[in-house]
């Protein structure tokens, strides 16, 4: 079973477009959307669910009214402000457990709250695993993991020999969740000065958990300069560069009319060029 997860620096740099037109080349593989907070390959690939699974990961204070004194011991001690007037503010609460702890009359229990759900689904590509996060709910990477477990179990059940997997922006503990033991890391970049400064940052994720990168640079027809020296760097740390993806408004259409633009457009130059780069990331 080989892994691919498709990550960028930030987020709006093409990262899911371009792997649900991956997905619809590729057809028989398991598709997971690790961006959890907001997750959006579902507007392109259309799931059906087939089962919904409660996540619970953070913790959240309760004051037992029954028992409390009324002390304010528990509102001294939090750092967070979440205890106001005896009343535990659920946004603010970070679940450290020190109103518990110093709580004399053991009025406060902490209690494990629901933070999302995590959806097994069918595709016409195939089985795809993916969640949703509560709003406000903090996304440590454990969701992210669970999005991956499923879609493990779905691969050995089912024989698949890959998975594809949509990670979120940036390079934090949800990323590093999308991207721990994987087989390549595909980094989406812009031609923008911020945006080579976001890939290195990337690479730099990927390097240390010896995970083999490619680099794809998206609307490289934008800024050549700046495309040029995307290349030179690849070519200076010895990175392999799948394919440039030129500029073209049908992605947006395709967008707009929810589905990948490999399928909406397939003659299109844009069409060709992610062709390519999938025919590369297969002979890797």
């Amino acid at each position: 079973m080989k892994q691919l997860t498709v990550l960028s620096g930030k987020g709006g740099t093409g990262k899911t477009t371009l792997t649900a037109s991956l997905a619809s080349l590729a057809k028989s593989l398991v598709i997971a959307d690790c961006d959890v907070d907001a997750p959006n390959l579902h507007l392109l690939l259309k799931p059906k669910v087939l089962k919904k699974q409660i996540f619970k990961g953070s913790i959240l204070a309760v004051i037992n009214d029954l028992k409390c004194t009324q002390c304010g011991k528990c509102e001294e001690s939090c750092r967070f402000d979440a205890i106001k007037n005896f009343v535990v503010d659920s946004v603010l609460c970070e679940g450290c457990g020190v109103c518990a702890y110093v709580c004399p009359a053991e009025a406060i229990d902490l209690k494990v709250r629901v933070d999302g759900y995590a959806f097994i689904s069918e595709t016409v590509y195939g089985p795809m695993s993916h969640a949703l996060l509560n709003p406000g709910q903090e996304n440590s990477g454990k969701l992210v993991t669970l999005v991956r477990t499923n879609a493990k179990q779905i691969a050995e059940k089912k024989k698949y020999e890959r998975i594809l997997i949509d990670g979120p922006p940036g390079i934090g503990c949800p990323v590093i969740a999308a991207v721990s033991g994987v087989d390549i890391g595909l980094i989406v970049v812009e031609p923008t000065l911020s945006g080579i400064h976001d890939m290195k940052r990337a690479l730099k994720l990927l390097n240390h958990f010896k995970i083999h990168p490619l680099i794809c640079i998206n609307k490289f027809d934008l800024n050549k300069e700046n495309t040029d020296k995307i290349e030179e760097f690849c070519i200076k740390k010895d990175v392999e560069m799948v394919g440039k993806i030129s500029f073209d408004l049908i992605v947006t259409k395709a967008m707009v009319n929810g589905k990948p633009v490999v399928e909406e457009f397939p003659n299109s130059n844009v069409t060709k060029e992610i062709k390519k780069i999938w025919n590369e990331i297969k002979e890797l």
